[in-house]
């Protein structure tokens, strides 16, 4: 994404001239600092989530824990298509996470018997891994609607204050 933003270049110079010549009281900086809690929250089906699995080229890389969906994108060495966490790319591995297993029936977003230190190694890797070094591009279905498909009056996004990208190599 860098080698992206350099290629564009800084602004040419009539876009330069009208940015300084606007009214400083233009309502157009107010948007540029929204707080984050006013983005708008993604929600993904299993389907749609599937279609971020790591397998095809160009396309970001998304996997859920907890109901929470991280664009794992920047960790395509360990995400990406022959990666060996490449099987928790495209679903919700809650499970999987928690028990540190690759195997199939684990990824899924079921704690169901989960031991107490699961859950708690669950919860470490979901704020010190995930949080701290993915952002979050949205929720399964299953985080923001009931069972009946209503919406979720309980829902609440994620914050994440500490988020900065941490250099995977």
């Amino acid at each position: 994404a860098m080698a992206g933003a350099a290629a564009r270049g800084p602004l040419p110079l009539p876009c330069l001239l009208l940015l300084l010549l606007l009214p400083a009281a233009s309502a157009e900086p107010e948007l540029r600092f929204r707080p984050p809690a006013e983005a708008p929250v993604r929600l993904f089906t299993e389907p749609e989530l599937a279609r971020y699995d790591g397998h095809q080229e160009g396309q970001p890389i998304y996997l859920a824990v907890k109901g929470v969906v991280f664009d794992v994108t920047s960790g395509k060495e360990f995400y990406g298509k022959g990666a060996p966490y490449n099987a928790l790319a495209g679903k919700d591995s809650t499970r999987g996470v928690a028990k540190m297993s690759l195997d199939p029936a684990d990824l899924t977003h079921d704690t169901t018997g989960l031991t107490e230190e699961e859950l708690k190694s669950l919860d470490d890797i979901f704020n010190n891994v995930y949080k701290a070094k993915y952002p979050i591009v949205g929720y399964t279905s299953r985080r923001i609607l009931n069972e009946d498909g209503s919406p979720n009056l309980d829902f609440k996004p994620e914050d994440q204050p500490h988020f900065s990208i941490k250099d995977e190599f």
